[in-house]
């Protein structure tokens, strides 16, 4: 049975980070008949992200996680420094819009697994996925992250694997990395840590570490520089920030 524990704060640091890309979105736990009343009430276009996108894009990825996770963030200096990061998977840059208007995004990037072997296994993980707060709660990111998990699936990629909130993502088909026997560079298997198997069968009877792309390792002077271009936002404390922290802090054993 898998049992919660704490880990050490410092030890945690890295994958902390990384955990809160996923989840600047509150809408995904929605059933599938409010999907269907919403797609009704709503025109809405999936597509590529365009240049011309990208302040917008940046501005709703800064509204979607401004403390949520901590007081302010970072995840809108993250998708600017993506899409220049030789890791960032083009034809996975989703915007959804409504009635043209870009009111939710996702994005991905390479990462990998390596076996007890020593045989090398390519990924893909998502991140950050936001949606527009007016938005959130109607099943707006439950479209995009179905429709970006059928792209992935038709380009041949064997596994996704994410940072994120169990209860958000389980419904998508994603399991506990401990599942599939997938842990980070300290053998230990967070809470946070997701796997969605593509191919089947893929990953059984090895032991898997993750490596993810590097552009997650942000440089929070420039990120404080980056955001001084934007309409000034207060920096607060929400509750919101102590349940990520629980999970941030939680493995699997």
């Amino acid at each position: 049975m898998f049992a919660y524990k704490t880990q050490d704060f410092i030890d945690n640091a890295a994958w902390r980070a990384h955990t809160r890309r996923h989840d600047g979105n509150k809408d995904i736990m929605l059933t599938n008949e409010q999907n269907k009343e919403t797609e009704n009430e709503m025109k809405i276009t999936i597509r590529h992200e365009r240049p011309t996108d990208y302040r917008r894009v940046e501005e709703l990825t800064r509204s979607a996680f401004w403390n949520l996770h901590v007081p302010g963030c970072d995840e809108h200096f993250l998708v600017h420094q993506l899409r220049t990061h030789p890791d960032f998977i083009k034809e996975l840059d989703f915007v959804l819009t409504k009635d043209q208007e870009i009111i939710a995004n996702i994005m991905f990037s390479a990462s990998y697994l390596v076996n007890e072997d020593g045989d090398k296994l390519e990924t893909v993980t998502f991140g950050p996925v936001s949606v527009l707060p007016t938005y959130q709660g109607q099943g707006i990111g439950s479209q995009l992250i179905t429709h970006a998990i059928e792209r992935v699936t038709t380009m041949g990629y064997p596994a996704i694997i994410i940072w994120g909130n169990p209860g958000n993502y389980c419904k998508f088909g994603f399991t506990a990395s401990k599942t599939y026997n997938v842990s980070i560079s300290n053998k230990k298997y967070p809470c946070c840590l997701l796997v969605k198997e593509l191919e089947s069968g893929i990953l059984a009877h090895h032991q898997w570490q993750f490596y993810e792309s590097d552009v997650f390792h942000l440089d929070q002077e420039e990120c404080e520089k980056f955001d001084q271009t934007f309409d000034p936002l207060e920096k607060a404390t929400h509750y919101t920030q102590e349940e990520f922290a629980i999970l941030s802090h939680a493995y699997l054993e």
